[in-house]
C-alpha cells in the first residue's frame, strides 16, 4: 500500500472543504428562509408568495419578497461559509484552493 503524498491529503482537504462549503450554504439558506417566512406571516398576516412570478401575486409582494430573501440568503450563505472557511484554516493550516489568492 502507498504512502498518501502531501498533494494527495491537500486533494482530500479540498475535497472535504467542498462539502463543508455546500453544506453550510444550505443549512444557511434553509434557516434564513424558515426565518423571513415566519417575519413575512407575521407582518403581513398571509403566507409568503410560493412562486413571486406568479401573475396572482401582487407585484409589490413579489419585488419585496423576491428582494428580501434575495439579499438575506446570500449575506447568511456568505457568513456560513466564512465560518467554514475559518474552521478549515484552523484545522488544516490554509485556505482551499478555491479560497487562494491569485498571485498574478
Amino acid at each position: 500500500m502507498s504512502k498518501s503524498t502531501k498533494a494527495d491529503k491537500a486533494d482530500k482537504a479540498d475535497k472535504v472543504w467542498a462539502i463543508m462549503a455546500l453544506v453550510s450554504g444550505i443549512g444557511a439558506a434553509k434557516v434564513t428562509n424558515k426565518v423571513l417566512s415566519t417575519g413575512w406571516k407575521a407582518s403581513t398576516g398571509r403566507k409568503p408568495p410560493a412562486n413571486p412570478a406568479d401573475p396572482d401575486v401582487r407585484l409589490v409582494e413579489a419585488v419585496l419578497w423576491s428582494a428580501a430573501t434575495g439579499a438575506t440568503v446570500a449575506l447568511a450563505r456568505m457568513f456560513a461559509q466564512r465560518r467554514a472557511a475559518n474552521y478549515y484554516m484552523k484545522s488544516v493550516g490554509r485556505l482551499p484552493k478555491q479560497l487562494e489568492k491569485d498571485e498574478s
